[in-house]
């Protein structure tokens, strides 16, 4: 066993919150507590202190109750009255970077936090709803507006395919194209890579290609020539 637990390298470093923020960190890794030389393992929480990992004991924190993410108002309550605080982040290989779980604080700050939450929960609930009524409200004219976009750059594009592809890839929390920044800017190359995707899946036999070879670069160059005749044929306007 090592007798450092390293969690962060200078390529991730960004991913870090700021260096004002005290920040414990979720190890993957084993190793030892540079202070008390406790055995630190997989899932421990720990403090990087010049380096070093310490446990929470040694880095006086253990005595703090963890608030996990997730509810915005009681996080940001107990944030602000707890004289001392931590971020807990851990790794995420999926995603390449550290993300927050949670905070450590007091736990008379989150007490304090509770009570002020279960007070205005009904009125929060009620701007919540608004909110989301306001949002469904501009979804159809954002997909219009992404629709348009696509018919300006493609004319010979089938209107209702244009409408399709505008709908798929605007879906709320997909994590598509039409949900990115780009695309809300009517970026031509977003619009480009959504109506590809399109025609990938709806006018090439992309899939079966896929899941025959399980190989999406051969899969894709098998389909290039094809995507590239329509897209020069989208390109032209519609003939009357």
């Amino acid at each position: 066993m090592s007798g450092t637990v390293k969690q962060s390298s200078d390529h991730d470093r960004d991913a870090v919150p700021p260096k004002q923020e005290i920040v414990v960190f979720i190890t993957h890794r084993e190793g030892k507590c540079a202070e008390c030389g406790k055995e630190l393992f997989k899932g421990n929480w720990i403090r990087l202190e010049h380096e070093q990992p310490l446990c929470l004991e040694c880095a006086d924190l253990a005595h703090l109750e963890y608030l996990p993410s997730g509810d915005a108002a009681l996080t940001r309550r107990a944030t602000k009255y707890a004289p001392l605080r931590a971020v807990v982040v851990e790794w995420s290989r999926a995603r390449k970077r550290y993300e927050r779980q949670g905070i450590l604080v007091a736990a008379a700050a989150v007490r304090r936090a509770e009570v002020e939450c279960l007070a205005d929960a009904e009125q929060r609930a009620r701007q919540r709803e608004r909110a989301a009524v306001k949002r469904e409200a501009q979804e159809p004219a954002y997909i219009a507006m992404v629709t348009e976009a696509i018919r300006a750059s493609y004319p010979g594009c089938p209107p209702t395919e244009a409408t399709r592809i505008a709908e798929w890839t605007c879906v709320k929390h997909s994590g598509r194209v039409g949900r990115s920044a780009a695309a809300k800017e009517l970026d031509p190359e977003a619009l480009r890579l959504a109506v590809v995707a399109h025609i990938r899946h709806e006018h090439t036999n992309y899939d079966e290609l896929l899941m025959r070879h399980d190989d999406r670069p051969l899969a894709r160059q098998m389909i290039r020539p094809e995507i590239e005749r329509i897209l020069d044929e989208w390109r032209r306007p519609a003939k009357s």
